[in-house]
C-alpha cells in the first residue's frame, strides 16, 4: 500500500470507529425494551467516546491535508551535457542535478546560460521534454531580469505554460532560479503545489554555487 493512501486510511480510521459505535448504540437501544440505570450511562459514555473519535478524525484530516497527487511524466529519461564544457563545471553540473532529482520532487533539469537572442543549453537531465533547444519566454526572461525565482506551482493553470515545451508536457510545477545575470536553472516537478519553503532555499543555495561555477568557467 502506498504511503499516502495508507495516511488517508489512519485518518478516515477513527471516523469509521465513531460512526460504527454510534450505529451500534442506536440499534441497541431500540431492540432493549427498557432502560435500565446502568444501561443509560453506559449509553451516555458511548455517545461520548464516539463523539471524541469522529472530532479526532476530522482533526486529523485538517492538521494533515491530503497531499498533491504525482504523475508519470512523459518523455525519454536521459542526461545531456554541452560537450564544450570544462570537465570540473560537467561535474558540478551533474553532481547538482542529480541532488535535485534525487532530494527534491523535480523530475526534469534544466541549465540554460544566454539570453533571448542568443543562449546556450548547458545541461538536460531526467524527464527530457520534446524540444531539445531551450528559447527563453518571458516568465524565464522575468526571472533574469529581475533576478528573482519564480515558481509556478500548478502549470496547467497558467497561459505562459506553451513557453516550456523543453519540459515534459505534464509537467506540473516549475521553478525558474536564476543563474546569475545570464542564465537560469529551471525544475519541473510532478505534483503541484509540491515544492516546500525549505525545497526553495536549497535550490537557491545549488543556484548560487551553479552560478559562481558557470561564470568562473566562462571569464
Amino acid at each position: 500500500m502506498a504511503r499516502s493512501q495508507t495516511n488517508r486510511w489512519l485518518q478516515n480510521l477513527p471516523i469509521a470507529v465513531g460512526m460504527a459505535i454510534g450505529v451500534g448504540l442506536f440499534v441497541n437501544r431500540l431492540w432493549t425494551p427498557q432502560i435500565s440505570e446502568w444501561q443509560a450511562r453506559s449509553d451516555v459514555a458511548g455517545t461520548i467516546a464516539c463523539a471524541f473519535l469522529i472530532l479526532t478524525g476530522l482533526l486529523w484530516q485538517r492538521v494533515q491535508p491530503k497531499l498533491p497527487d504525482a504523475v508519470e511524466l512523459t518523455g525519454p529519461e536521459g542526461f545531456e551535457l554541452a560537450p564544450d564544457l570544462d570537465r570540473p563545471l560537467q561535474v558540478e553540473l551533474a553532481w547538482a542535478s542529480h541532488l535535485l532529482l534525487t532530494n527534491t520532487v523535480t523530475r526534469s533539469v534544466v541549465v540554460y546560460r544566454g539570453d533571448r537572442t542568443a543562449g546556450q543549453t548547458l545541461l538536460r537531465r531526467g524527464v527530457l521534454g520534446p524540444q531539445a533547444i531551450v528559447k527563453p519566454g518571458p516568465i524565464v526572461q522575468r526571472a533574469i531580469d529581475k533576478q528573482q525565482p519564480i515558481y509556478l506551482v500548478d502549470l496547467k493553470v497558467y497561459p505562459g505554460r506553451i513557453e516550456f515545451d523543453y519540459l515534459p508536457e505534464n509537467t506540473q510545477g516549475v521553478i525558474v532560479q536564476p543563474l546569475g545575470d545570464r542564465g537560469v536553472l529551471i525544475l519541473g516537478a510532478n505534483a503541484p503545489r509540491s515544492y516546500t519553503n525549505q525545497d526553495e532555499r536549497w535550490i537557491a543555495g545549488i543556484a548560487d554555487k551553479l552560478a559562481n561555477s558557470i561564470e568562473a568557467a566562462t571569464l
